[in-house]
């Protein structure tokens, strides 16, 4: 019988850019499996799964999953990472797509993989999301956000 460690760590290499296997990847999950980007809010559920490995590829073709601590507590697999990889395809954002930049990514990321019986029934990737923006060169654009603010509450 295969461990959920190994199950895991499955996954990792299936979705590294060097293999990208979005098939294989997701046929570790359950049917109605889900990888849910925290930060962004973003859900994606059964077979639309492969399709935002192939999306991060495309803006990430290099993109490379360095664990450095997993850590199996029964059905719970908690990972501590790096992603990282060149941005050399557009990266969509709610605002539009950034266009290649040739940068480097080296994102600090925890991911939690919920297992049920050998299938990943969730996985929650948490990664700083401010991080990545920023190596990319798209930082928070604080002096607009407080415009806003200032102008909402002068509204009220």
């Amino acid at each position: 019988m295969t461990s959920n460690e190994e199950i895991v760590r499955e996954a990792y290499r299936l979705a590294e850019g060097d293999v990208l296997d979005g098939p294989g990847f997701r046929a570790l999950f359950t049917e109605d499996g889900t990888f849910n980007d925290m930060p962004n809010s973003l859900t994606v559920r059964g077979d639309r799964i492969p399709q935002a490995l192939t999306a991060l590829a495309s803006a990430f073709p290099d993109i490379h999953r360095e664990l450095l601590e997993v850590h199996p507590i029964g059905d719970v697999v908690a990972v501590e990472l790096r992603i990282q990889g060149t941005h050399l395809g557009g990266f969509p954002t709610p605002a539009g797509e950034i266009p290649p930049t040739g940068r480097r990514i080296d994102v600090p990321t925890a991911d939690l993989w919920y297992l049920r019986d050998g299938k990943i029934e969730a996985f929650n990737c948490y990664n700083a999301a401010n991080v990545w923006f920023a190596q990319l060169g798209a930082g928070p654009d604080f002096e607009s956000a407080i415009e806003t603010a200032r102008a909402a509450a002068a509204s009220v």
